[in-house]
């Protein structure tokens, strides 16, 4: 536990301290953010405030967990980094920088639109498939960091994709919520603060599965009934925790109204880093409902776009969802804090359902 807390508390003060510093230097002629013009009309008020933001929760997520780890190794506490940290680092960072070369494209050429589809998806695909192929091949003791079957609490054992059918849905995975994030980054605050809950929940759920490890030779025989095959939760918890405090740091700036935006730079690595959280712990499924408002985000884009080609009708004002509410008349900051008190209860019910299961195997 004192690891996860130092790696939240190193994010939390790296990125709160990080961040003004890279409001000044995107605040130079530019690098403003462009808005859409079809988007709600309040939003025009915030054209060039600075963004790439993003920045900061990766720069936080590295030295929360380095210095973690560096304190651990000093201590006699560990070896050094494990596999599923290097694996979670570099997909969130790889997703982060096909992110920031959309950023930068898009404040250069003074336009809403960064890289075209092919080149984002392209990058997509390889941060995501070297991830995948990294997970199946670091092997040891405790197995592979992910596992080739789809998961809920626990892997599912009648359904298994095989190595190469693991690769193309962890690739369906990362792009779908990083993807998700995205679409949800449209609001002061909104992204961050709701990632702040999926985080959260990741935190727990990793520091749990430690505590209950299928590793754990001190374990009940009860206890060890609903265990966790999962390779290096303590560091995943480490990781998860650290990017925790870095979005709550960088939250302090971002919020209502924003002084800096995480930009595609920090939708995306933080897409790719829950995507990649859910694999490692095994909770493919559960993720679903820990992100549920992601969820509606993306559905709701999806709804809009499928019913406008078949019956040319908007089933709302404006997708993502939350612009649908700012064009009914609510205020951006009614949208924000109801909107997160959605993530709140998402994630709440995501680790009841996860508990439960627990409770269901070991007889508690």
């Amino acid at each position: 536990m004192k690891n996860i807390l130092i790696a939240a508390v190193v994010g939390l003060v790296v990125a709160i301290l990080l961040t003004p510093y890279l409001i000044k230097v995107f605040s130079r002629p530019g690098f403003g953010q462009e808005i859409r013009e079809d988007g709600p009309q309040s939003h025009q008020t915030k054209r060039g405030t600075p963004t790439m933001g993003g920045v900061a929760i990766l720069v936080a997520m590295w030295v929360g967990y380095l210095v973690t780890i560096l304190l651990d190794v000093m201590s006699g506490g560990r070896a050094g980094p494990t596999a599923s940290a290097w694996l979670l680092l570099f997909l969130t960072t790889g997703m982060g920088l096909v992110g920031f070369l959309d950023d930068f494209i898009k404040i250069r050429r003074k336009r809403n639109l960064g890289l075209n589809k092919r080149a984002k998806l392209a990058g997509q695909t390889v941060i995501a498939v070297a991830f995948a192929v990294g997970a199946l091949l670091f092997g040891g003791s405790r197995g592979t960091p992910a596992s080739i079957r789809l998961s809920y609490t626990h892997d599912l054992a009648f359904i298994s994709f095989g190595a190469i059918g693991f690769v193309v849905v962890a690739f369906l995975l990362i792009s779908a919520w990083s993807n998700a994030v995205n679409l949800t980054d449209g609001l002061d605050g909104l992204a961050a603060g709701s990632s702040v809950m999926v985080l959260g929940s990741y935190v727990f759920i990793s520091f749990f599965q430690f505590r209950n490890s299928c590793f754990n030779d001190l374990l009940s025989t009860a206890a060890r009934a609903g265990c966790y095959s999962v390779r290096d939760p303590l560091d995943i918890g480490v990781v998860a925790a650290a990017a925790l405090g870095g979005c709550i740091g960088f939250l302090w700036w971002n919020a209502h109204p924003a002084r800096i935006f995480m930009g595609d730079t920090g939708s995306l690595a933080l897409g790719g880093l829950i995507a990649g959280l859910s694999i490692l712990t095994k909770t493919e499924l559960l993720l679903v409902v820990i992100a549920g408002l992601f969820v509606i985000e993306m559905l709701s884009v999806v709804i809009q776009v499928a019913v406008f080609k078949v019956r040319k009708v908007r089933v709302f004002r404006m997708a993502p969802f939350h612009h649908h509410f700012e064009l009914s008349g609510w205020a951006e900051t009614t949208v924000l804090v109801r909107f997160w008190l959605l993530a709140a209860i998402a994630a709440a019910i995501g680790l009841g359902l996860f508990y439960a299961d627990w409770l269901s195997l070991t007889g508690g």
